[in-house]
């Protein structure tokens, strides 16, 4: 190697990648113990990857002691794998929702900022393949929270820091309930789906042009608009 030049990490297989996200969902308590995972097939399409490289995958995490096999049943994780949730408990009240919205208000357009300088191909297809999910639902006058918790998840992954996704994956339930909420004040405001969608685009649209700032902005406008809609109810979808 010639002096003075760096040497380049070796870019990882995407059975590395499919292996390393099971990895921290199952860590993060995403699965509960004894719970069986979705089928290779299935994990195959979430993942857009071959069967093969989800089987690899799971045989990893075997050797792991993460996950055990029962014959014709299916791959169910191991109870000494699991760790509670980074300490978050249940969802019990208003009060934790709303500390639930100032922690994602402090964390997600950070991610959102890092993930415009960090993201590669196969994590902004993640983003743009949940804002298509959005934009159909939002043509049918619908919310799903599914897809719209995809599309903030797929941002903290292309991040590149897994600290971001594995608090995304342990909140998820909590940040469900929220959207649910959320939705169901949308609907109830005109324009109010076809509003939030145009936010999330700009958030994708900046995220793809590898505009930081502007992704970190655009993040944090989106979730206080969010927060306001939901609890102090002056905020309308048109003007959020």
């Amino acid at each position: 190697m010639p002096k003075g030049a760096q040497k380049v990490a070796p870019r990882k297989s995407l059975g590395d990648l499919v292996f390393e996200r099971l990895q921290r969902a199952i860590k993060s308590g995403a699965y509960g113990a004894d719970e069986r995972l979705p089928t290779e097939y299935d994990l195959a399409s979430e993942f857009e990857v071959s069967r093969p490289i989800v089987r690899e995958a799971l045989q990893r995490l075997r050797e792991q002691g993460l996950v055990y096999s029962r014959q014709g049943a299916g791959t169910f994780v191991r109870s000494s794998g699991v760790k509670e949730p980074l300490g978050f408990g249940q969802l019990e009240n208003i009060a934790d929702l709303q500390n639930c919205y100032e922690f994602r208000l402090t964390m997600e357009p950070a991610a959102a900022a890092a993930a415009a300088t960090r993201y590669d191909e196969f994590s902004l297809q993640h983003i743009a393949d949940a804002l298509d999910l959005m934009r159909d639902a939002t043509t049918r006058r619908r919310h799903r929270e599914d897809a719209d918790f995809s599309f903030h998840l797929a941002i903290a992954r292309a991040s590149g820091n897994h600290y971001f996704s594995t608090a995304m994956e342990a909140l998820k339930d909590h940040i469900a309930v929220g959207m649910q909420f959320h939705g169901l004040s949308l609907k109830m405001t005109q324009g109010g789906l076809r509003h939030v969608f145009d936010e999330h685009k700009a958030i994708f649209e900046a995220i793809r042009d590898r505009k930081p700032d502007i992704a970190r902005d655009l993040m944090f406008q989106h979730l206080s608009g969010s927060r306001d809609r939901l609890f102090v109810g002056r905020a309308t979808a048109r003007n959020a």
